[in-house]
């Protein structure tokens, strides 16, 4: 346990959440990690489909606007 500032004599012990908050934003870096490799990936096999519709589009344009549909269906959902 650790010991915090002292008021008045008597010592305040810190909660431990904050190492467990830490803990938590990790996973959730991972999981945001993830969901951009899956959205990436996807990207890259229906580029292909979306080129032969339109040859002007660019990859960055096609994966841009995946990631702009995806983040607005998530949004949605909350």
């Amino acid at each position: 346990m650790q010991l915090g500032v002292q008021k008045l004599g008597v010592p305040k012990m810190k909660a431990k959440t904050r190492q467990v908050r830490v803990a938590v934003r990790r996973l959730s870096g991972n999981e945001q990690v993830r969901r951009e490799i899956q959205s990436f990936l996807y990207a890259v096999k229906s580029y292909p489909g979306r080129f032969a519709r339109d040859p002007r589009v660019t990859f960055a344009e096609h994966h841009s606007g995946l990631v702009r549909a995806a983040s607005t269906a998530s949004r949605r959902r909350v």
